[in-house]
């Protein structure tokens, strides 16, 4: 009976032993995402979108993408409650107090509006936004070099001096234009103040066309038919997800529409130098993983912004044809 004993006792060692030198891992040594794989923890973070267009659903794409190339994956060790507000405020702030009290790691806010809506239910969880003009002048943070609290995030700034400069190649007879946007919008001030600017010094007049809701485009924009000789759709997320309306009057009134981003002349819009919302989506996931990894805070962490190599200047051959534009030598090289 003893020596039964013993040969079970000294065949339990073995197997441990063998084990031991089969490369099973010590989880304990592991780092960044596989620490929390190791020892079973799930992230959650919440996604709170204004609306659904094609900029902003490149924006959350990349930044899932981001997510998962640094190990962190739905469905494995990454929740997400991803909500569209439909551009309604008063939802987003509904899935804002929602959000906030499930205690989430993180908060995605993309677009302003969705932004401050959590801006406001929160001053605790780490919140990163993204499709964001101008966070500081949105009221998201201190500074946009140094935010100094629970938010920071990405700017979808675009180079709105060259997009005018663009307009002004297409549509050269161009003496007056209208920035197409929405009053209740802060980035979209942002960006017409800078068209108005970049207007100055081309000789070109530029007046405000603003809406409130998408039930008055299709009458502001017949408005300015014959009074404008363009228009120029920033991104504005209002119009954005209204494109399609614009350009069915824009097109049909021959007044061409260069946009602020590519998706808005998908549907639709003539031209635009932009950036790359994919690309914005991935910079922001980035950002998300310092903080989850807990290798920076928000409050250390200033806004990025792309950089002028990932903006690209984009041309809808079928929009410039039926309005009879010619596109110059030099745009058709890019």
């Amino acid at each position: 009976m003893k020596r039964r004993l013993l040969a079970g006792l000294l065949s339990a060692s073995m197997v441990v032993l063998a084990l031991t030198g089969c490369g099973v891992k010590d989880n304990s040594t592991t780092t960044g995402s596989s620490d929390s794989e190791a020892e079973g923890k799930v992230y959650r973070i919440g996604i709170n979108q204004l609306v659904e267009h094609d900029a902003l659903d490149a924006s959350y794409k990349g930044f899932v993408d981001a997510l998962a190339e640094a190990g962190y994956v739905e469905g494995k060790n990454l929740e997400l409650d991803y909500q569209v507000a439909q551009g309604d405020m008063s939802t987003a702030g509904t899935i804002a107090t929602k959000q906030v009290n499930d205690k989430p790691d993180l908060i995605l806010s993309i677009a302003t509006p969705s932004a401050q809506a959590v801006v406001n239910a929160t001053k605790d969880i780490p919140v990163l936004v993204t499709a964001v003009t101008d966070p500081a002048s949105a009221g998201l943070v201190a500074s946009n070099k140094a935010p100094g609290g629970n938010v920071s995030g990405t700017s979808d700034l675009t180079p709105v001096k060259k997009q005018i400069e663009l307009l002004k190649q297409l549509v050269p007879d161009a003496k007056k234009i209208a920035v197409l946007y929405s009053s209740s919008e802060v980035n979209s001030v942002v960006q017409a103040d800078l068209a108005k600017a970049a207007g100055k010094e081309l000789g070109i007049e530029v007046i405000d066309s603003t809406v409130s809701n998408s039930n008055e485009i299709q009458q502001v924009v017949q408005s300015l038919v014959g009074k404008v000789d363009a228009v120029y759709a920033p991104t504005d997320n209002l119009i954005a997800s209204s494109m399609s309306t614009v350009a069915q009057v824009a097109n049909a009134n021959n007044l061409p529409v260069i946009c602020g981003e590519g998706g808005m002349v998908d549907n639709g819009g003539l031209a635009t130098y932009g950036i790359d919302y994919y690309e914005l989506g991935i910079l922001t996931g980035k950002q998300a993983v310092k903080i989850l990894e807990g290798t920076a805070t928000t409050a250390d962490m200033p806004i990025e912004y792309l950089p002028d190599e990932k903006c690209t200047l984009q041309i809808n051959s079928e929009v410039a044809k039926q309005l009879g534009i010619i596109i110059p030598e030099e745009l058709q090289s890019n």
